[in-house]
């Protein structure tokens, strides 16, 4: 694969990186149901085999798993990718998701995700989200001092909006923002993008396929047996009236793919990767085999015409 610069750093990453999301398994608030945590070292080492360079996790993912299966996958590899990860989101003994930017706080995130990944350093390191508000400046100086001590390579920002990152900024330089962007989430366009673009901070997009929703492979049928403890079927893009517009959008995105031997998630992820300001993209994958359906995104273009046609789509849906 081609790899591009994020943002300022010495980072050349591939278009398409590994989310361990999923990977993290259940029992906890935002998991996706029962993972088998052999399927998922097989998920990881199959994206690198292919020629992905990342891999992106966070320590909440599992409440602290995402990270451990991380390090099991790359255990005995003589070149491992690089690893990103997140902090702020912190839990208790009763499993109680909380957020926290203190100093100390993210300093015990940052030695406890050390561990659990088995490394020496973190290539990048985000806050995962801007709360509380008030602390922001309080987490980004202990991020850039972390930076300076060694133990984090780059820091980086996700789901912060323009305002808070220029704070950041006047703090310390961002590496990366990682916002949500994908055909159904495209908020990002308006302000996040051609500010990430004039400030140099290159940007990670997570959940290019809406969470599986624009694989292909997710039917209604599907949707409707979600395990309960799978976060996505409380998504308002997994229910009605959105549904079923998505899901004849996962059909234009077959349509168009089966003119270039392509899957709809491979359409799908090259429609976010068309935007310049885009560095790369976040594709998660739970078992063997999946990763193949949408690795080929890295190098497939989609042309104007085709671009034009989504947009048409979505014209006519808001009409």
């Amino acid at each position: 694969m081609n790899t591009k610069q994020l943002g300022n750093s010495d980072l050349f990453i591939t278009p398409i990186g590994f989310g361990a999301w999923a990977i993290g398994g259940s029992g906890w608030e935002f998991g996706w149901g029962g993972q088998d945590d052999h399927d998922s070292v097989a998920a990881i080492r199959e994206a690198l085999d292919h020629g992905v360079n990342w891999i992106d996790t966070a320590a909440v993912y599992g409440l602290g798993h995402s990270e451990e299966v991380v390090a099991r996958a790359l255990q005995g590899l003589s070149r491992r990718p690089y690893v990103f990860t997140k902090c702020s989101m912190v839990w208790d003994e009763q499993r109680k998701i909380g957020h926290s930017l203190k100093g100390e706080s993210i300093r015990r995130e940052c030695e406890a995700s050390l561990r659990r990944l088995k490394v020496d350093v973190l290539d990048l390191y985000q806050i995962h989200w801007p709360i509380p508000d008030e602390d922001i400046e309080e987490g980004w100086t202990t991020l850039a001092r972390l930076k300076e001590e060694g133990k984090v390579r780059h820091i980086g920002v996700s789901n912060f909006d323009v305002g808070q990152m220029r704070r950041a900024l006047a703090i310390a330089p961002i590496t990366s923002l990682q916002p949500p962007y994908s055909l159904v989430r495209r908020e990002a366009e308006k302000e996040l993008l051609p500010f990430a673009s004039r400030e140099n901070i290159g940007v990670i997009a997570y959940s290019p396929m809406a969470s599986g929703l624009l694989t292909g492979a997710m039917t209604r049928e599907r949707i409707e047996h979600l395990p309960a403890d799978d976060w996505r079927r409380g998504n308002i893009n997994f229910q009605e009236p959105l549904l079923s517009r998505n899901l004849r959008l996962v059909s234009l995105l077959r349509t168009i793919g089966v003119r270039h031997g392509r899957t709809p998630a491979e359409v799908a992820v090259a429609w976010v990767l068309h935007n310049p300001a885009i560095t790369a993209a976040i594709v998660g994958a739970r078992r063997p085999g999946q990763i193949k359906a949408v690795v080929g995104a890295a190098d497939f273009q989609l042309s104007a015409s085709e671009v034009a046609e989504i947009g048409a789509f979505f014209a006519k849906a808001a009409a």
